[in-house]
């Protein structure tokens, strides 16, 4: 190899090895970008909501954190630390709810419930599920998951998978592992 080809080439390898350490910055400052997108919008700590419809109460929303991501392509609203909500009927009877840790996703008005998920009506009747969703714009229930039912009147039953209506007038088992007792209140 001739002495300008030698040159030639370390002058190369000079120019060419910060290039690509500026290459790799720039790929780490996009990475950057891409992680910042999830980063929240908003945060509260111990926050106590209410919603109303013409003058009315209709829900009550506790958690003692709420991250909100409205900024993200499919925007969605998460509490890690869970929820205590209390849900009014048109009657003032109430529904409440509890979990360990929920999202509400704004695009599709469904909250996905995980964790200990206990629901229970003004007239005792309760459900306990791990997951659960609630389509708000319906009022409706439902999972596929492992669930406890139990009516007062009616005892209890388990099964996997059950939809139902806010103030459990209407319920469908899927899955039953125990005898139902059909109440008067509860149209299977």
């Amino acid at each position: 190899m001739t002495r300008k080809l030698k040159i030639q080439s370390l002058l190369l390898s000079f120019f060419a090895i910060p290039f690509f350490w500026s290459c790799e910055s720039n790929f780490k400052d996009v990475q950057k970008f891409y992680f910042s997108e999830f980063m929240p919008t908003g945060e509260a700590d111990s926050i106590n909501l209410k919603y109303t419809d013409s003058g009315k109460i209709t829900a009550v929303l506790a958690s003692q954190r709420m991250l909100d991501y409205s900024s993200v392509r499919f925007p969605f609203t998460e509490f890690p630390k869970g929820i205590d909500l209390t849900l009014f009927d048109k009657n003032a009877k109430k529904t409440f709810i509890k979990s360990d840790y929920a999202v509400s996703f704004k695009g599709t008005d469904m909250i996905d419930l995980r964790g200990n998920v206990r629901i229970t009506s003004e007239n005792g009747q309760q459900l306990t599920t791990e997951q659960l969703y609630f389509d708000q714009k319906n009022e409706w229930f439902f999972t596929e998951k492992n669930f406890k039912f139990t009516d007062p009147k009616s005892g209890s039953t388990t099964g996997e998978g059950i939809d139902f209506n806010k103030d459990f007038t209407r319920v469908n088992f899927q899955k039953v592992k125990g005898l139902i007792n059909q109440s008067a209140n509860t149209k299977l």
